[in-house]
């Protein structure tokens, strides 16, 4: 037990895990230029290990301790140094302040991590809505659309889809086969491209077809994927459709209009619909939604310049909050530093689109938002407190005891006679 502890407290931990950060930042760093920054954060920090796979292979070989093993390991390291040689004094209680800071840092750092959720809303000016999506993640919606007053909605995550085979998901009275997947797509009329091609036999997949593309790295440019998917009952097929992040509503529709004859603005306006057991649904392959218990509108999208030249002075954006349940029915400007927060999300102006028609807010949830704050309160105040007993320490050990007078002076020497 003795040797646990002292493994734990031993300052060439410390040093040993700071080396390790390091090396784990410059991999990362080179990684990036073939994986992406998302696929790094995913790969590297946040994950207890880094993974090699040799080629040809599914092994997956550990290279590298991850961010996330490193920051529990030095929250071990730094509880138990304290632990062990710490002794509680008033003359210490900035150093108490401190580690206390520390390790609230740390831990808030892993509690973001975990439960922080970042997402976008993208409104056009006179437009509502009440979600916002996660343009990183996707998941197959399967709407019910037969109540005239509200959608039913079953999102099934893109992991599984990936998987493929049969998907039986709670809430719907049939099964759901993943047939082909492509993590990377782009849109192919039917004399066009070569390679295969993503065919439906029913729906807009029946013109409209789908090749295969190579992942993309760049922060500005997302993967857009493609499944074909068939609907399976207890009678039989039903029929296959061809879901696409391409075929719903995203600022990229009109980018390849032309070598696809106008057939993907077709497949936006018209949904993938089928019908069985008195249900219609409906198919899309889309981001992740968040949906929020209020809805925001909004009235006014304002991109100011400098008077004389093109470089953008202000963003800002004039919304409309309502919430029935709370009674909020309001008129908020969310500009550069000057977020709304409301419910636990915090909404920023992120970007906008050409035209200044359509605002995209940046939305953050993040419960564990006020550690950073409060850790580094503490370790300021603890900084302050120890450097003030330090000072008046020293100038009380300077000052004669009042009660025995001053201190005796040994002098040797001359001495003077009587």
């Amino acid at each position: 037990m003795d040797y646990f502890v002292k493994f734990f407290s031993s300052l060439r931990l410390t040093v040993v895990c700071l080396g390790l950060a390091l090396a784990l930042v410059f991999a990362g760093t080179l990684a990036q230029v073939h994986l992406g920054l998302y696929e790094v954060q995913s790969r590297f920090f946040r994950s207890f290990f880094v993974y090699w796979t040799p080629s040809g292979t599914g092994l997956k070989i550990p290279v590298l301790p991850g961010g996330w093993l490193i920051g529990w390991v030095l929250l071990v390291n730094l509880l138990s140094a304290h632990i062990r040689r710490f002794r509680f004094s008033r003359r210490y209680i900035g150093i108490l302040l401190i580690h206390t800071g520390l390790i609230l840092l740390l831990a808030g750092q892993f509690m973001s991590e975990i439960f922080q959720v970042e997402s976008q809303m993208r409104l056009e000016v006179g437009g509502s809505k009440n979600y916002a999506e996660d343009s990183r993640r996707n998941e197959l919606a399967v709407i019910d659309v037969t109540r005239p007053d509200r959608d039913d909605v079953v999102g099934i995550p893109q992991a599984d889809i990936e998987k493929g085979g049969d998907i039986r998901a709670p809430g719907l009275p049939f099964v759901v086969r993943v047939k082909k997947f492509m993590a990377n797509s782009s849109p192919a009329g039917p004399m066009s491209g070569e390679g295969e091609k993503l065919k439906a036999a029913d729906g807009i997949g029946q013109r409209l077809f789908f090749v295969a593309e190579p992942s993309v790295t760049r922060m500005d440019n997302e993967d857009k994927p493609a499944a074909l998917v068939e609907i399976v009952t207890d009678k039989g097929s039903i029929g296959t459709w061809t879901v696409s992040t391409w075929l719903t509503k995203h600022p990229w529709v009109s980018i390849l209009q032309e070598q696809v004859g106008g057939l993907l603005q077709v497949a936006v306006d018209a949904p993938q619909t089928f019908s069985t057991g008195g249900h219609t649904y409906q198919l899309a392959l889309r981001p992740v939604r968040y949906y929020k218990p209020y809805t925001i509108k909004l009235l006014q999208f304002k991109h100011d310049i400098y008077v004389g030249t093109d470089i953008p002075k202000n963003f800002s954006s004039l919304i409309h909050l309502r919430d029935p349940g709370r009674g909020e029915n309001r008129d908020v400007k969310i500009y550069m530093n000057s977020p709304l927060r409301y419910r636990g999300d915090s909404y920023y102006q992120a970007s906008f689109e050409a035209g200044d028609q359509v605002s995209i807010l940046q939305v953050v949830h993040n419960p564990a938002s006020i550690t950073p704050y409060v850790a580094c309160s503490l370790i300021g105040l603890g900084l302050t407190v120890q450097f003030l007993i330090g000072i008046f320490g020293k100038k009380r050990a300077r000052q004669p005891d009042q009660k025995t007078g001053p201190e005796p002076i040994l002098a040797t020497g001359l001495r003077s006679d009587p």
